[in-house]
């Protein structure tokens, strides 16, 4: 008897799907995590891939061929394309999730009328031509106004997200109408949507728990335990605070999943790319070779410079991100850099 294979939205019962046109930017490990998200809920994903090699190979196999290749889809469910304005012009709700680093490169060619669609950034990294947040991005070169954009956050590694464990997302929205319809697309009985309208908060703390999480895996590298990474939790989350504040004062508690919980997972987890790049970093490789060594972008490499530049033109005493700073962009010796912050965490 033939292996029968497993689609995404098999395990649960049938229900009725939401018409919503909705489409995702991205193929890699997120990217491909939020469109099994999505079909659960919406009765067809729009999926933009990187290149018609991509497109083909899921259009072949029904799953990414490099990302998450588990997860098999019903392509019934799926419109798949390598054109964004064929996208965009197809859906009311866009959601982002390329690499920052790739994100200029992709939205450069989008010519199509977008002017009344919301653009929801899953993107947890610094867009480098413009050394700035994805919403900034977006007002800034496309005049997308923060009422048609969202940010989801977690904490959410896609891997757990393909196992259909139980995950949390947090969606940032300025208008209620936006927050409600993503919750409802996004929602399953593996995923828990909470609301909040810390746009800029949530889109900054992903940003910086990735820093963080390299922190952590050059400190399990060097071979501290589970003690200091405590405390260097602790202190964290505290450096967190402080750059929110001086970045972007709102009504926040950092205490909750979307600040605290989505460092805590990041910072502890073997599925996370920034851990897992500052783990090699510890073990002795330089930090090209780190790098290298990886197949996904760790976004916390790029954020590191531009957060640490931030921060110094506010005057913000930060010892972690200065110490990863020090270790990523000034050659500094990790262990060295490690004795030195070991004195100034509490």
């Amino acid at each position: 008897m033939a292996k029968k294979k497993i689609i995404s939205e098999s395990s649960h019962p049938k229900k009725n799907k939401n018409e919503v046109s909705v489409g995702v930017v991205g193929s890699g490990s997120f990217a491909t995590a939020i469109v099994k998200m999505l079909v659960e809920n919406c009765k067809t994903v729009h999926w933009c891939v990187r290149n018609e090699f991509v497109k083909g190979a899921i259009e072949l196999r029904g799953h990414n061929p490099s990302y998450l290749t588990a997860v098999n889809f019903n392509l019934k469910s799926l419109k798949l394309t390598t054109d964004i304005n064929e996208l965009v012009s197809a859906c009311n709700v866009i959601v982002l999730a390329t690499p920052s680093i790739y994100l200029s490169d992709t939205m450069d060619k989008m010519t199509c009328e977008y002017g009344d669609k919301i653009f929801v950034s899953a993107i947890k990294g610094i867009i480098p031509k413009v050394n700035d947040v994805v919403a900034h991005y977006l007002r800034d070169e496309f005049k997308i106004g923060f009422r048609n954009q969202a940010v989801i956050a977690g904490p959410c590694h896609a891997e757990e997200v393909a196992m259909e464990r139980l995950s949390y997302l947090t969606v940032a929205a300025a208008e209620d109408e936006t927050a409600e319809k993503l919750e409802k697309i996004f929602s399953s009985d593996f995923i828990k949507v909470h609301s909040s309208k810390d746009i800029l908060g949530n889109e900054y703390s992903a940003i910086l728990k990735n820093i963080f999480a390299i922190g952590a895996g050059i400190a399990s590298g060097l071979g501290y335990g589970d003690n200091f990474t405590a405390v260097f939790v602790s202190n964290a989350i505290r450096e967190m605070e402080i750059f929110l504040e001086a970045v972007y004062e709102a009504p926040r508690d950092v205490n909750e999943s979307a600040y605290l919980g989505d460092l805590l997972v990041t910072a502890y987890s073997l599925f996370s790319r920034n851990r897992s790049l500052g783990n090699l970093i510890g073990k002795g490789y330089t930090v090209k070779s780190a790098i290298q060594s990886m197949n996904m972008v760790a976004e916390g490499y790029y954020a590191a410079d531009s957060i640490y530049k931030t921060a110094k033109q506010k005057n913000l005493k930060l010892p972690i991100i200065d110490t990863v700073y020090a270790i990523l962009y000034e050659g500094k010796n990790a262990e060295k850099q490690f004795k030195k912050l070991t004195a100034k965490l509490n």
